[in-house]
This record gives C-alpha cells, sequence and structure tokens, in this order.
C-alpha cells in the first residue's frame, strides 16, 4: 500500500517484488501456486503458454471435484527462499483488515433497520429530501507515499435515506488512517441502533482510537513491528446525513463545506495549535505547545493538529473526540465538499465553489477537477476529495 505507481513499476520488475501466495496450510492446491510462481517467472522462457495453463487448470479441477483435497505440486516447488518470502509477506500488518476484523468482532448482530431514518418525523410532506450522488478521488500529489483513505458509505444498514462518507489523513505513517476507514463505518453501524446520530459519531472516533492504539500496543511486544518507537495517527472527518439532516463530526484539519445558496457554509472548524481555543485546552491537559519553524506545535512530535485518531504519545492532549455539527438540509443546499488538508492548503473555500460551477456536474469529476487543481497549485500533501450533490442535476448542466 505504501508504493508510489513507479515505485511499484520498478519493485515488480527489477527487485522480483511479487504478490504474497497463500501458504499450503491454508489449503489451496499446491499445484496451482506452483502454477501461479511459475507464470509470473521473470524469465519468459520459463513462463507456461495459456495452452499449458488451461491444461494444468483442469487437471486441478478434475483432481478437486474427484477427491476433494489439493493436488501434490508438480515439475516446479516452492524454494526455501521462497518460503520465507512467502511467510515475510504473511506476517505484513495489514491494518485495513485489522480495523474490519475489530468491528466485526464487535458488530456480530444484523439489524435489517437502521433507526436513524425512523426517528425523524415522516409524516410531514412538508419535509425536504435531498436527492444525493456523490464521487470522489485520491491522489498521493507531490508525496512518494499514499496515507490518506477514505470511504463511502450509501444506504446504510439497506436505509436508502441514510448515507455515510469519511476522509481520514494520516501522519507518521498510514497505520491510523487504514485502520479507520474500515472501523469509524464499522462502529457507526453498530451504534446506530442503539444511540443518536451525534453520539455514534462520537462513540465511532473515540472506540476507533482506543481499539487502534490498543492494537499498536499488542503489536509492539511481537516480533512483527521493527519500529517500536512508532506513533502514526490520522485526522478524520465524517458525514452522515439521514434524511434532511446532515451530521459532521471533524478532528484535525480536514474540512467540510456546503454550498448554500451559491455562498460557502463551514460545518466544521479546523482543530490546530495555532487555534487559541485549541491551544489552551491542549495545554490544560498537559501538553507542551511551542512555536516552530512557521506555527504553533504540539509535544515532541511537533504536530499541528489538536485532536486525531492514535498518536498515542500525545494523548489525552490530542484527543479523538471530535467536534459534531448537525444542519437542516433545505433546497437551497446545492452540494457537500469533504477534503483533507491537501486541498484546504492551497484552495479557499470561495474557490472550491467557483471551480465547482465551472465544472461538468458530475462529482467524481469535481473532485478530481479540484484534486488536480490542488496539485497545480503547489500543494505538497496528499489530496483526497469528495463531492456530493445533494439535488438533482440537469441533463444539460451535466453536460455543458
Amino acid at each position: 500500500m505504501t508504493y508510489t505507481e513507479q515505485q511499484l513499476t520498478s519493485a515488480v520488475v527489477s527487485q522480483g517484488l511479487r504478490p504474497a501466495l497463500a501458504l499450503p496450510e491454508s489449503g489451496s492446491p499446491p499445484s496451482l501456486l506452483s502454477l501461479i510462481q511459475c507464470s509470473w517467472d521473470s524469465d519468459p522462457e520459463r513462463r507456461p503458454s495459456f495452452g499449458d495453463i488451461i491444461e494444468e487448470l483442469n487437471v486441478i479441477q478434475k483432481h478437486l471435484v474427484t477427491y476433494s483435497c489439493p493436488l501434490s505440486s508438480g515439475s516446479v516447488n516452492l524454494s526455501r527462499n521462497r518460503k520465507a518470502e512467502v511467510h515475510h509477506y504473511q506476517e505484513a500488518l495489514n491494518w485495513f483488515n485489522q480495523g474490519e476484523l475489530l468491528t466485526k468482532k464487535a458488530n456480530k448482530l444484523d439489524y435489517a433497520v437502521n433507526p436513524w431514518s425512523s426517528s425523524f418525523d415522516q409524516s410531514s410532506v412538508s419535509v425536504y429530501r435531498p436527492t444525493l450522488s456523490w464521487g470522489s478521488f485520491a491522489t498521493c500529489g507531490r508525496r512518494e507515499t499514499m496515507e490518506d483513505t477514505h470511504f463511502m458509505l450509501t444506504c446504510m444498514s439497506k436505509e436508502k435515506d441514510v448515507h455515510s462518507f469519511g476522509i481520514f489523513d494520516g501522519h507518521r505513517g498510514a497505520a491510523a488512517a487504514e485502520f479507520s476507514v474500515r472501523a469509524v463505518p464499522g462502529f457507526l453501524k453498530q451504534f446506530g441502533h442503539t444511540a443518536s446520530p451525534i453520539d455514534a459519531l462520537a462513540e465511532a472516533f473515540v472506540r476507533s482510537d482506543t481499539a487502534f492504539r490498543e492494537e499498536l500496543i499488542a503489536h509492539r511486544k511481537s516480533k512483527r513491528i521493527i519500529q517500536k518507537d512508532w506513533h502514526p495517527g490520522c485526522t478524520a472527518v465524517t458525514a452522515l446525513i439521514v434524511r434532511n439532516k446532515l451530521f459532521v463530526a471533524n478532528a484535525g484539519d480536514c474540512r467540510a463545506i456546503l454550498s448554500r445558496a451559491g455562498k460557502p457554509f463551514p460545518v466544521t472548524r479546523d482543530h490546530v495549535a495555532s487555534c487559541p481555543k485549541e491551544r489552551e485546552r491542549v495545554i490544560k491537559e498537559g501538553a507542551e505547545v511551542r512555536w516552530q519553524i512557521d506555527t504553533w506545535r504540539v509535544g515532541a512530535a511537533a504536530l499541528q493538529v489538536t485532536r486525531s485518531i492514535g498518536d498515542d504519545d500525545l494523548k489525552p492532549a490530542v484527543t479523538a473526540l471530535p467536534e459534531i455539527t448537525e444542519t437542516d438540509l433545505t433546497a437551497d443546499d446545492e452540494f457537500l465538499v469533504m477534503a483533507s488538508d491537501g486541498l484546504w492548503d492551497v484552495v479557499g473555500n470561495e474557490d472550491v465553489l467557483s471551480i465547482i460551477k465551472g465544472t461538468v456536474k458530475e462529482p467524481g469529476m469535481c473532485s478530481k477537477r479540484l484534486a488536480t487543481e490542488a496539485s497545480a497549485r503547489g500543494s505538497k500533501d496528499n489530496i483526497t476529495v469528495i463531492v456530493v450533490f445533494l439535488r438533482p442535476v440537469s441533463t444539460a448542466e451535466r453536460i455543458y
């Protein structure tokens, strides 16, 4: 996950990088594993033809159907070095999976209905109902690695009026962002059946933070993590749309704005040490805040943000508790824009609206246009953008 496209190409072609194969103990036929390895051999002469591949797959299939057991490997065996390499990749931590496994354990019940939608008045015909369309774009920009993640979870728990979107901007590594992009929506689903939207969002952030830090501590004790003094974190913004209500939870310097009657309407505020209120809160919690280089920063890590998931060396001062806003959506609300600070560092709120108004009204294309503009203006960070249109866009607008 940490390779750029150029780095990945170089690693595959020049360094022999290959995907991790399942170990034979998993039940995968060793002959199939051998066939895969032959097919990606760096020497073209040793790769099987398509005819040979089909013939071998037919043999494997017949054997599995007849005997219901793995077929022993054929002419090509895994070398000791290859076995060690496969085991090494198997042991590599996948923080996406860690976050997802956590929420699956916690959320064993499968609820058919989400009470959020039913908790609001559905009897009134006059209640405004936004019509949603959404899209996203993410790029590592001028960075060598991508530490942003995002999710778009539409029709949560089979409810057509409940949607959620989130962006996580990692720092000191991508681990916290990768973990949170699976954990936060998972916790949202879990707490959505027992808590209000505001409480569910707060719990999702705090629980994800606690779970990630506990997971990190557990793995620090193992041989999986060589760097023991490692404290990754991420900022986060998550929007929850329930019928005509917009709830936005924010921790850090990701940002979300509405276009309301053609003007920017911020639904988040940045949590950074340069904000006097945030700086005062962090100092009261016992953390040191100093002016370094060009701005106020927290602790020895010199973190600019004052709220985040992870960053266990700066807890409890750098809290994961988000600031949450609730907004009633009306016909004046055109679209919602959420983005990591890679966009907001170089593109202002007014400019964001102007760029979208001058772009084909397709949310994915608008997201890409904003990210491209940020990169052109010199953004030095990863850039992730989600655009959600809140009302129908005419065909003429989409084309012209």
